[in-house]
C-alpha cells in the first residue's frame, strides 16, 4: 500500500457541478468510483470537511484527499525491443511505435517505454520520471528522447520550457483545408468528459500550433505540424476544434466519416486504421553537454504510409506542394 496525497482548487468553470464530477476532472489517473468511494468513506474532503457526492460545488474550494491505495504501478526494467536512433551517455532518441504507452499509470501497470528504457540503462531509474521529459500519447508514433543523466534531464525540461526544442508531425485529417495556420488555443480537461482535452476560455493552459498543407485529397488532407508548446492531446483537440480531426481517433472524430460514393478499397482503409493517423517526423534538440544542435527525422510507419497510397488513389489528389 501507497499513501496518496491530493489537494486541488476548484476552477472556475467548474461552478455548480457535483464533486464527484469536479474530481474526476481534477484527479484523472483515479477512477469516478474510487473518487466517489474517497467522498463517502470521508478521506476526500471538500474545504476540510466531509462532502456527499452529489454537493454542488463553488470555484475557490479545495478538495484534498489522503488516502491509502494498492500500489499498481511497476517502474522496473523489462525487456521489450526498442528502436535506437541515437544514444550516448546523456541521452536516448528512439522511435516508439504506435501502441506503446509512455509510463507507469493506473491502467497501465508495466510494458512502457519506461520499462524498456529502465531494462536497456538501468541508471535511469534514478532520474525523475525515469528519464522521461516529453510524452507521445500512446497510439501516436515517432520520434522522442529521453534523459540518460540528471545534466541532461535539467537541460532537456528547460529547452522545453523555452519552446527551443523543435517538433514536426505528420497528420491525415478528415476534411480539406484550403490552406496552413496558427492556432493559439488555450487547452484545459474538457468540462464534462475527463478523459479528454478541449479548447476552454478559463482555465486552460496556453497552447500554440503551427500546421501547413502537404496534400489535399477529395476528402482529407495530410499536414505538417509544428509544436510551440506541448500539452495533452494538443494536436487532436486543436485540428478538431477546426473541424478537421484526424482520421482514426475516435476520442476527437467519433465514426469514421465515409465519403459519398467512396471505393470499397477507401472504406476499408477508413474503418480500419486502428489508431489516430499521427507521426512524430522530426526532432530537432541541442545536446546538452556538446551544445551541438541535433536533428532526428524518422520514416512515416507502414500504415499511415498504406492510407495514404489508398487515399491517392481513391480519393484523388487536389493539390500537392
Amino acid at each position: 500500500m501507497e499513501r496518496v496525497e491530493l489537494t486541488a482548487e476548484i476552477p472556475l468553470d467548474a461552478q455548480g457541478e457535483r464533486l464527484d464530477q469536479v474530481a474526476a476532472r481534477l484527479f484523472p489517473d483515479y477512477s469516478r468510483s474510487r473518487l466517489q468511494g474517497w467522498i463517502k468513506s470521508g478521506e476526500l474532503l471538500l474545504d476540510g470537511a466531509a462532502a456527499r457526492t452529489r454537493d454542488k460545488v463553488r470555484p475557490g474550494q479545495v478538495i484534498t484527499v489522503g488516502a491509502e491505495v494498492e500500489q499498481v504501478v511497476s517502474w522496473e526494467g523489462q525487456a521489450i525491443e526498442l528502436d535506437i536512433l541515437y544514444e550516448d551517455a546523456d541521452i536516448i532518441v528512439l522511435n516508439k511505435p504506435a501502441g506503446l504507452v509512455v509510463h507507469p499509470a493506473a491502467g497501465h501497470a508495466d510494458g512502457t517505454l519506461v520499462n524498456a528504457l529502465l531494462h536497456h540503462a538501468p541508471e535511469m531509474a534514478s532520474l525523475p520520471r525515469g528519464g522521461i521529459v516529453h510524452r507521445l500519447d500512446r497510439e501516436t508514433s515517432g520520434v522522442m528522447v529521453a534523459a540518460r543523466s540528471l545534466q541532461a534531464h535539467h537541460s532537456l525540461v528547460a529547452q522545453l520550457q523555452e519552446r527551443t526544442v523543435k517538433r514536426q508531425y505528420c497528420a491525415v485529417v478528415i476534411g480539406v483545408m484550403t490552406g496552413g495556420a496558427t492556432i493559439d488555443a488555450p487547452i484545459g480537461r474538457h468540462p464534462k468528459q475527463r478523459k479528454k482535452m478541449s479548447v476552454v476560455a478559463i482555465g486552460g493552459k496556453p497552447a500554440v500550433t503551427h500546421y501547413r498543407v502537404e496534400r489535399r485529397f477529395g476528402h482529407h488532407t495530410q499536414v505538417s505540424v509544428n509544436l510551440e508548446t506541448g500539452r495533452t492531446h494538443q494536436i487532436r483537440v486543436h485540428m478538431a476544434h477546426k473541424h478537421y480531426p484526424l482520421i482514426g481517433d475516435p476520442l476527437y472524430g467519433g465514426r469514421p466519416r465515409i465519403p459519398a460514393g467512396a471505393s470499397e478499397e477507401l472504406i476499408t482503409a477508413l474503418r480500419g486504421f486502428p489508431r489516430q493517423a499521427l507521426h512524430a517526423q522530426r526532432l530537432i534538440l541541442e545536446h546538452p553537454a556538446s551544445g551541438d544542435i541535433l536533428e532526428f527525422e524518422t520514416d512515416l510507419p507502414a500504415d499511415i504510409q498504406t492510407l495514404l497510397s489508398v487515399l491517392e488513389l481513391e480519393d484523388p489528389v487536389v493539390a500537392a506542394y
